[in-house]
């Protein structure tokens, strides 16, 4: 038997343990491929604010990215389309619950001037996209030109705000040329071997299980993508920094859905069902409302209590029952 067949072998035989090595390594190596990129475009003296809309902005979602790619690629689209709904329900409810209860979680000022409210355009544009119950090459590129818009905006305020640009710039490791491209192909490879893990692993159990891809992207490939925000957010609170966690968890919503919704929309575009419409991009509108209510409520505190936090934590885990149970009775 040849590597390839020992490999999908294996995968066949051992598919949780192969999501399970996926997941570690698709974030592992999405951490160095983005700290490389930015080196590399560093000495090679590419500007500042290029390097911020691209490494620095893209880095929490690479994860969905490259799976979605894969995804799409595999003819997966709907794997892909559940991993980039199921990415943000998770984000919301999963990751904010969880960090909320550790510590509560101020809304920073920037957040409420421009992500969220670019969050809140982003969910609406979206839901125009997908009101025809399709995703195709035209959907693809309303949602890239609406990020690109988001991404010229904050080039502007890069522009103006220099200071807080080179802030985040000098968070990154200092890499010679050689050693940034080294790393540049050895996070890349790891990245798109671990992606293609992940989708084979989630379609063997999709097919084992006898669910649809859609649900198993839109659960476990969702939580799995949704692992760095939590780490990243978790982490900041504990440190003593809560108001980075709601602006990394806006920021990754907007990517999930401009950036990686227009992958299976241009690669491998589909009908979808109704119940992706009112469930599962019902449910991502809703807990964007309540992150939106919290934020610009009269008598709002512009902090997500402990409590609060429990209540979307309460409302990811009755949506991921309610997605589970709508599988079986269909």
């Amino acid at each position: 038997m040849g590597l390839i067949e020992t490999f999908y072998a294996t995968i066949a035989n051992y598919p949780f343990l192969a999501l399970i090595v996926g997941f570690l390594t698709l974030g592992w190596s999405a951490d160095r491929f983005v700290n490389a990129s930015a080196a590399a475009a560093k000495n090679l003296g590419v500007s500042k604010v290029v390097i911020g809309l691209t490494a620095i902005a893209v880095g929490t979602s690479a994860p969905e990215i490259m799976v979605g790619i894969e995804a799409s690629l595999m003819g997966l689209g709907e794997l892909a389309i559940g991993n980039a709904i199921g990415s943000n329900i998770a984000n919301i409810g999963l990751v904010l619950g969880i960090t909320a209860l550790v510590s509560p979680l101020p809304f920073a000022e920037n957040v409420l001037k421009r992500e969220l409210p670019w969050l809140i355009g982003a969910t609406l544009l979206t839901l125009a996209c997908l009101f025809n119950l399709y995703v195709g090459v035209l959907d693809g590129l309303a949602l890239l030109g609406g990020l690109g818009v988001i991404l010229y905006l904050l080039a502007r305020r890069n522009r103006a705000m220099p200071d807080t640009l080179q802030t985040e710039l000098d968070e990154l490791p200092d890499m010679t040329a050689i050693k940034s491209f080294a790393w540049f192909a050895i996070g890349l490879a790891v990245l798109l071997v671990s992606a293609h893990v992940l989708v084979s692993a989630a379609s063997v159990v999709a097919i084992e299980y006898n669910v649809s891809e859609l649900v198993i992207g839109l659960t476990i490939v969702a939580v799995g993508t949704s692992l760095p925000e939590l780490s990243v957010t978790v982490a900041a609170a504990r440190q003593g920094h809560p108001e980075m966690a709601i602006g990394n968890v806006v920021g990754s919503n907007i990517l999930n859905i401009l950036a990686v919704l227009a992958i299976p929309a241009l690669l491998d575009a589909q009908a979808i069902e109704v119940a992706v419409l009112w469930r599962d991009y019902g449910m991502m509108v809703a807990l964007t409302a309540l992150l939106a209510l919290l934020a610009y409520a009269i008598g709002s505190r512009k902090v997500i209590t402990r409590f609060e936090g429990l209540v979307l934590l309460a409302a990811w885990i009755g949506y991921t029952i309610i997605v589970y149970h709508h599988e079986r009775i269909v």
